[in-house]
């Protein structure tokens, strides 16, 4: 198809968004069942809506338009940043480390918690979101995690064998232990604030929650708040490594958990 064809074709509401850098494909498909995307002046609802790039888009009374230019970057969340496009509470914005460097409109690939911090992804490109963030594409995901009490052995026999709390499946991917109260975990899926939620029915704090690494991409010496964009090497991987294979363990990690 060339690009005139494809700029005449009609496209899913939700990938317009994604493609304008409102947001990922599933946090759009939220907005629209809010009620506060309009097309041509009138209020979409419906997921299966369909628009063209001519139409007038709005978001919240916002006029947007699909991205020309792509923008990948990794980010270094401090603490008590929120993974959101907005906050009722008015708690600050991971995403507005980056508006002052950026023109175009970011979104975070996935999340991390309020009080969790690391390494997260904001582009403004939703099929890269995708291929990182859906959980069929087993993209690894490490966390260093400091605790209140020592963590036990069988709890990460456990949840690496996959463990059921309130409901939830959960299965960790491997460990390694750096103190007793200090251990690397390795997710390939990471359901919404899934450690916090395994480690709390176990009756164990956490200290800090922090992300070291996603795929290939390690955080290093990145500071906190601090951002650079990611390599085209870095994108390519992700474009030919998420269909399954996980990724190569960073050396921090070390090998498969003791077990």
């Amino acid at each position: 198809m060339t690009k005139r064809e494809e700029s005449v074709r009609p496209i899913r509401l939700q990938l317009y968004m994604a493609r304008a850098g409102v947001a990922s494909r599933r946090e759009s498909e939220r907005l629209i069942e809010t009620g506060v995307v309009t097309v041509n002046g009138s209020a979409v609802t419906q997921l299966g809506s369909k628009v063209l790039p001519s139409d007038d888009v709005r978001v919240e009374g916002r006029r947007i338009s699909m991205e020309s230019r792509k923008v990948y970057v990794a980010l270094n969340k401090p603490r008590r940043y929120l993974c959101s496009a907005r906050d009722p509470e008015g708690r600050p914005l991971a995403g507005s480390l980056l508006e002052p460097h950026f023109d175009e409109r970011l979104f975070s690939v996935g999340r991390l918690d309020f009080l969790s911090s690391g390494l997260i992804f904001y582009t403004n490109d939703g099929e890269f979101s995708r291929l990182v963030g859906h959980p069929s594409h087993r993209i690894e995901k490490e966390y260093r995690v400091d605790t209140q009490q020592p963590v036990p052995e069988e709890l990460l026999r456990r949840y690496q064998a996959g463990i059921r709390v309130d409901g939830e499946w959960y299965r960790l991917e491997r460990y390694k232990y750096k103190t007793p109260r200090n251990v690397e975990l390795v997710l390939t899926e990471g359901k919404n604030r899934e450690i916090r939620k395994v480690f709390a029915h176990w009756r164990i704090g956490l200290r800090r929650l922090h992300r070291v690494r996603i795929g290939t991409v390690a955080l290093r010496d990145l500071p906190s708040g601090q951002y650079r964009p990611l390599t085209q090497r870095e994108i390519d991987w992700f474009r030919t490594n998420s269909a399954g294979r996980p990724a190569k363990p960073a050396r921090s990690s070390g090998g498969r958990g003791e077990s």
